[in-house]
């Protein structure tokens, strides 16, 4: 039965403050907003967030990453290497729920902002600390981009080749683990501060942290076992077949058929029932030894058809294959457009521009996009006037000192 949508957001209500840079913080900050909670982004006068020029291309001068992890947040200009911007900015987090901030361990605490002093003027604050490193320790105080916390979290060692050197995936994925958690950890928090009669608290993520979270068994293999994860390409040790296989159009399929039904499923489309009975392939560690004679034999079968034919066949044969997928193929792609995964958005400057949607999808309060990245300082008026009762004359005046 289809649950109906009830229209309102489930985070309607709840007021973020978020302060810092580029992209751990700003994606917690993006996650709230896109399921409904107001987002006021503080951001340096005249230079904004670097985020506002990044992105491969560009389309008329403005960056195209911005539109998307500055969506449904709300823009003001705040100086607070200032008093009078620190000041500003202790007011308006009294009024937050939630506080994200991504600078250094030890920055806020030098603005007057660390959490002793706003916990006093807002007991039920959550805050939640973004760094590579982690508010303790004796890396605390490094600086540490999402890049050197993939490194030292686990996840670079095992991306790549095992005859080239360690490489990346092609996105920053640390950062946007850590902007994950934070996001969890924050909802969390809310939970204890407002079913269970808590109050407000820190929540501490280090990046090199969130990337360990994700590391399966890796520690305990070697804690345990002496053995050390290497870099395997696109196969994963022990589990046979899942692997890339090539087409006869040129282009490669992903394929999983580990599993011994779906093994048979997949040797019955082949057209090779009998290998589902071979000694070398008939379990789950006979396929494991035996892989790359597998991988061969099915090398040579999806070679000799096209791509479509064969995700046919495995389709009806219940056996999991896919594309490998580039933003072309997302945008042409009739399961994307039914599940509306991507949605176009008008910005400014830019016109229509297409963006991935809401994820994950919630059924009676479900999130949107609301409008996408804010111009630099455009709620000004209506956060320090509206909501912290500035008048015309005291804005006019911040902003010819340059505090906003």
């Amino acid at each position: 039965m289809e649950v109906k949508a009830m229209g309102s957001p489930a985070l309607e209500g709840l007021r973020v403050v978020e302060v810092g840079s580029l992209l751990a913080g700003p994606f917690c900050g993006q996650l709230l907003g896109d399921l409904g909670a107001e987002v006021i982004k503080i951001e340096p006068p005249g230079s904004g967030d670097p985020m506002r020029n990044w992105g491969h291309k560009k389309v008329g001068g403005r960056g195209l990453w911005w539109p998307i992890i500055a969506r449904n947040k709300k823009s003001i200009t705040l100086d607070l290497r200032q008093r009078e911007g620190q000041m500003l900015a202790r007011r308006l987090i009294a009024k937050a729920d939630i506080l994200i901030e991504n600078f250094r361990p030890g920055t806020m605490e030098r603005w007057g902002l660390g959490y002793d002093v706003l916990s006093k003027e807002n007991p039920g604050l959550i805050m939640v600390r973004v760094s590579g490193f982690g508010q303790t320790g004796s890396y605390s105080q490094h600086a540490g981009f999402g890049s050197v916390a993939e490194a030292m979290g686990g996840l670079r060692y095992l991306t790549g080749y095992p005859d080239r050197p360690p490489t990346r995936v092609g996105i920053s994925i640390g950062d946007a683990l850590a902007g994950t958690l934070g996001a969890l950890g924050a909802l969390a928090a809310l939970w204890y501060r407002d079913a269970r009669g808590g109050r407000g608290q820190v929540i501490d993520v280090a990046i090199y942290e969130a990337v360990l979270a994700y590391m399966e068994s890796l520690i305990p293999e070697y804690a345990l076992t002496g053995y050390i994860r290497e870099r395997t390409g696109p196969v994963l040790p022990g589990v046979a077949p899942s692997n890339i296989y090539p087409t006869a159009d040129g282009q490669w399929l992903v394929m999983g058929a580990n599993a011994d039904t779906v093994f048979r499923r997949l040797c019955q489309a082949m057209g090779r029932p009998e290998l589902a009975e071979d000694p070398r392939f008939a379990t789950h560690d006979a396929r494991a030894e035996n892989m790359e004679l597998l991988d061969s034999l099915i090398s040579e079968w999806t070679a000799t058809r096209p791509i479509d034919d064969l995700l046919e066949t495995l389709h009806e044969a219940g056996v999991p294959a896919g594309k490998i997928y580039t933003a072309r193929d997302m945008l042409e792609d009739p399961h994307f457009l039914a599940r509306q995964a991507i949605v176009k958005v008008n910005v400014p400057g830019i016109g229509e521009m297409p963006m991935q949607n809401v994820f994950p999808k919630l059924s009676l309060t479900p999130g949107e996009v609301r409008w996408p990245g804010p111009e630099l300082g455009e709620h000004n008026r209506e956060i320090f006037c509206g909501l912290l009762g500035l008048t015309e004359d005291e804005l006019a005046e911040l902003k010819e000192k340059g505090v906003i």
